[in-house]
């Protein structure tokens, strides 16, 4: 039975007002609120902004004499965790968070709700002592503690008993479209597991005697693995059968699109199918719909970067590329550009493989490489449709490219995607696509170049001391970098004892200068590069993530896994040389630029004012 019993029941509006935390007439008005949406008061008291969690959580431990524990600093066991089913935790709004040798630790959200402690007491044979816990840390709790390993391996024991051992799973459309299947549970919870630990991808990997599934989460996979090897087949199956992709064909790969609910989430689910040597291969990029689009605001843009960038985005014309790495956010940073630039006024046209968010007021095309509607084909005929805006989903080919820059030649402004490691080699990527230098100089505006890095985990933060080779690395872009402070994640059950949680976007900008045109106009890539360098107000990627390093967000590890940079000892004449070297070279272009004053394939510093170039007046073809 419970270490408290209170004898009447407690009500938490009285509490409040006994205490002087909130008045009567507040009381009164957020009942009254409550009575309409059907919620607890002290939701709708935080709501209100009557008072805080804090408050509520701090007036409940001392009123009911139980302590009040931070789960996100507390070590929970998880071994007690699953002595309570998930079901009844969340009904009850409750967890275990430790085992003692004479009772249990319970954490409630609303301890004095009598009637849950009294039930919570008869589900358990040792008594339990209760504490106060946030909500709002015990949802975030349930979903790392209530994984589905165990019954995600279950359903697969239970799958394979169905069959013989090393049978195939012919299965036709109509067995498989059975809700009440082994497969279509074992898939549900698998989607369920993914949602809860926030994954992006499900990989779905047939080993020689056993099956991986792997989630990414903050970009590192997880594994888990099932002993029933002979149930991918099954799984493989179904999943071509909801993305709608040829389940006799197994020698090619595959890309699908299917959609499905997860509690109360509605999530696209991208499918690539693809043969290994011991079956098929899928991977599931899972979009969240529900979540909605990121604004840029929330893109974690550091805000002087932000305030340049939005200026970009008020250009008529001219192209923005946006690159990185698969996984490092770019589309995400597109969408909210693209948001902020929705309105009535503005034709904003997009070009995607595959369209990922809907947005409204914005033509959004698929591209279908099977009947010949690739970017190129599509891009030609989107300049004929008199857009504003087109975003090009990627640049994938000199075709592509060419049409991209010859367009926001013609007034548009086109924003695009390219992958490559940072922006200044974004620029010479184009050229070596078969771009022309003068033209990637007359067009580009900008480069956004963006990675992901882990955040150290706060429940486990600790000081730490860089190695000899890390500090040499830093003292390259920070000569004081021996005397930060800086700090890693020891690991604890809070982050699954990986030392992060969640992550944090990387960003550097950078702008084209007349310098660099007139270089990329020669073609000549390292005088760009290099004076890409120098530009005011550009901070590499690197940089960028040692500043979060110091601040403690983010740890070293992840600063030398994102740069991929090797150390090198310059001495001080070779620095000198280089910048001679440069000196001289711009000095030649500008001659160069002298003698041909009435080159217009040169466009004028990104600082100043353009002038509009007008929209062609030929629609018959795309300049």
């Amino acid at each position: 039975m419970s270490a408290i019993s209170p004898k009447i029941k407690i009500r938490l509006g009285d509490l409040l007002v006994n205490q002087g935390v909130i008045s009567e007439e507040q009381l009164m008005q957020t009942l009254a609120v409550q009575k309409q949406s059907g919620r607890k008061l002290g939701v709708e008291l935080i709501e209100l902004g009557f008072v805080t969690e804090k408050q509520i959580l701090s007036l409940l431990s001392q009123h009911l004499n139980v302590p009040l524990v931070d789960i996100a600093k507390y070590n929970i066991s998880p071994s007690a965790v699953a002595l309570l089913p998930e079901v009844q935790a969340r009904r009850y709004r409750a967890i275990v968070l430790d085992d003692k040798s004479d009772h249990l630790l319970v954490g409630m959200s609303d301890p004095a709700d009598l009637a849950s402690v009294d039930l919570l007491s008869g589900l358990f044979a040792k008594p339990i002592k209760l504490a106060v816990v946030s909500d709002s840390q015990l949802l975030q709790a349930y979903d790392t503690y209530y994984r589905r390993t165990e019954e995600i391996a279950s359903f697969a024991q239970e799958l394979a008993e169905e069959y013989e051992e090393g049978n195939d799973f012919n299965l036709d459309a109509g067995v498989m479209g059975e809700q009440d299947t082994a497969v279509a549970r074992l898939l549900s919870s698998i989607f369920e597991d993914a949602m809860q630990a926030k994954a992006s991808d499900i990989h779905i990997e047939p080993d020689e005697h056993l099956l991986r599934i792997r989630m990414r989460v903050d970009g590192v996979l997880q594994e888990n693995v099932i002993k029933e090897k002979n149930v991918a087949s099954a799984l493989v199956l179904r999943l071509k059968l909801m993305s709608g992709l040829d389940i006799s064909e197994k020698r090619l790969p595959q890309d699908g699109r299917t959609h499905i609910r997860i509690k109360g989430h509605n999530v696209d689910v991208r499918v690539s199918t693809m043969p290994i040597q011991n079956g098929e291969s899928v991977v599931m990029r899972l979009l969240d719909q529900s979540a909605g689009i990121l604004t840029l605001d929330q893109t974690g843009m550091p805000a002087s970067l932000l305030n340049r960038f939005r200026r970009l985005l008020k250009r008529p014309h001219g192209m923005i590329l946006v690159t990185g790495p698969t996984g490092s956010g770019k589309t995400t940073t597109l969408y909210g550009a693209l948001s902020e630039l929705n309105s009535a006024a503005t034709k904003i046209i997009t070009v995607e493989d595959p369209v990922e968010y809907r947005l409204p007021r914005i033509n959004q095309v698929q591209t279908n490489n099977k009947i010949g509607l690739n970017f190129a084909k599509i891009l030609r005929t989107t300049l004929r449709q008199d857009p504003d805006i087109i975003m090009v989903g990627e640049m994938r080919d000199q075709e592509t490219a060419e049409i991209g820059l010859r367009g926001a030649l013609t007034g548009h402004l086109v924003l695009s995607t390219l992958h490559t490691n940072d922006a200044i080699s974004s620029a010479v990527r184009l050229i070596d696509m078969g771009a022309p230098g003068y033209l990637v100089a007359s067009s580009l505006r900008a480069i956004v170049a963006q990675r992901l890095v882990r955040k150290i985990c706060e429940n486990c933060k600790e000081p730490y001391r860089p190695d000899k080779e890390e500090l040499l690395w830093l003292n390259s872009l920070d000569s004081k970098a021996a005397d930060l402070n800086f700090k890693h994640g020891k690991g604890c059950s809070n982050c699954s004892h990986t030392g992060y949680r969640g992550r944090l976007g990387v960003f550097e900008l950078l702008e084209m200068t007349e310098n660099m045109m007139n270089a990329l106009k020669l073609n000549n890539t390292s005088l760009f590069a290099d004076v890409a360098k120098q530009s005011p107000g550009f901070v590499p990627l690197a940089k960028v993530a040692l500043t979060y390093a110091k601040m403690g967000i983010t740890s070293v590890h992840e600063v030398l896994k994102l740069s991929e940079m090797i150390v090198e000892q310059v001495n001080e004449d070779t620095t000198q040389a280089t910048t001679v070297s440069l000196e001289q070279e711009l000095a030649e272009v500008a001659h160069v630029k002298k003698e041909a004053p009435n080159d217009t394939s040169l466009t004028q510093h990104p600082s100043f004012e353009l002038e509009p170039i007008p929209k062609s007046d030929d629609h018959n073809g795309p300049v």
